[in-house]
């Protein structure tokens, strides 16, 4: 099957955040038992046009992250969908032991959007960069967690998390990035994808970050033979992908938006390292806060972007 969009270097360029939106809207139509809640930022985080639409439905509790929490676990409880929104900093940041108590402890079916995460919130600076959250978030017993790599793929996974039955975490990034999935392209929960086959080495990637192993893999084709997974659900992870590959390429290179330790580094490192070890290396953020600056700047300062991807494929072969 087809994953891919026909021209890398033509994309189209949206954010994350729209393609949630997009996808929130159109739980509404879809189902009367869809709520969204959020933290004073529903333009920021794409709930705006739901609160417009369906003004029933939605609850704007301020700033206050805790307690938008709580207050979805009893939505929950009462048979209602909700989606809570706010930026990962602050929730789950802020709100992480409602989250493991009002959520994940009694298996409430409440899915938190974390956006704006990433050192790609730029400007922000260090203390708005959530790249802890998927950390904070998979080691909860009985949550999931969804990291899109695209606006489309959002709006999928969005639709996808509203029929499933549990607590889920929504990973979002803040800037426009590239749109290198297409309609056609499926989305399931929990099944990686590969999106370019290879036999010399596998790059494991989630969220917009993709696009930069992608362009990196095209760039190398003559010199390195690269394949490039979609590990959108880190958790629960598809290991028999990952390790199909491992085994099939010898080597492994992770790529992550996040600290790599406790993130999709961290996952798939457990993974390798009991049922099939193998040389690899994790590309992210190595225990270090961000810092203010232009989104790309920032990405290529932490070797996140295509020339940082191509160095350490180069290091690991």
């Amino acid at each position: 099957m087809k994953y891919l969009v026909d021209d890398l270097e033509t994309v189209e360029m949206k954010a994350v955040r729209d393609g949630f939106g997009e996808g929130l809207l159109d739980l509404g139509k879809r189902n009367e038992k869809v709520v969204a809640l959020c933290a004073d930022l529903r333009e920021s985080v794409r709930v705006e046009g739901f609160s417009k639409a369906y003004p029933d439905r939605y609850i704007e509790v301020g700033v206050a992250e805790q307690n938008m929490i709580g207050i979805a676990a009893g939505l929950a409880l009462e048979g209602f969908i909700p989606f809570a929104a706010s930026y990962a900093v602050f929730s789950p940041g802020r709100s992480w032991d409602q989250i493991r108590v009002s959520v994940a402890y009694t298996h409430s079916n409440v899915k938190i959007v974390g956006g704006h995460a990433g050192i790609s919130v730029g400007p922000d600076g260090a203390t708005h960069q959530a790249m802890e959250d998927i950390a904070m978030m998979r080691v909860l017993p009985n949550m999931i967690v969804v990291v899109p790599c695209d606006a489309e793929q959002t709006k999928k996974a969005t639709l996808a998390l509203a029929d499933y039955k549990g607590p889920a975490y929504l990973r979002l990034t803040r800037s426009k990035t590239a749109m290198f999935t297409n309609r056609s392209t499926p989305f399931e929960i929990g099944k990686a994808q590969i999106l370019r086959t290879g036999k010399q080495l596998t790059i494991v990637g989630c969220g917009p970050v993709l696009y930069s192993a992608l362009m990196a893999a095209e760039e190398l084709k003559e010199e390195i033979d690269i394949e490039v997974i979609n590990m959108h659900t880190i958790k629960p992870l598809d290991a028999d992908a990952l390790i199909r590959s491992a085994k099939k390429t010898g080597k492994v290179l992770t790529i992550e938006e996040h600290q790599v330790n406790g993130g999709l580094g961290g996952a798939v490192a457990e993974v390798l390292a009991e049922q099939a070890p193998t040389k690899m290396l994790r590309l992210g953020m190595n225990d270090a806060f961000g810092e203010s600056g232009d989104s790309d700047e920032l990405m290529t300062k932490y070797g996140l972007d295509k020339d940082g991807v191509v160095r350490a494929t180069r290091k690991l072969v």
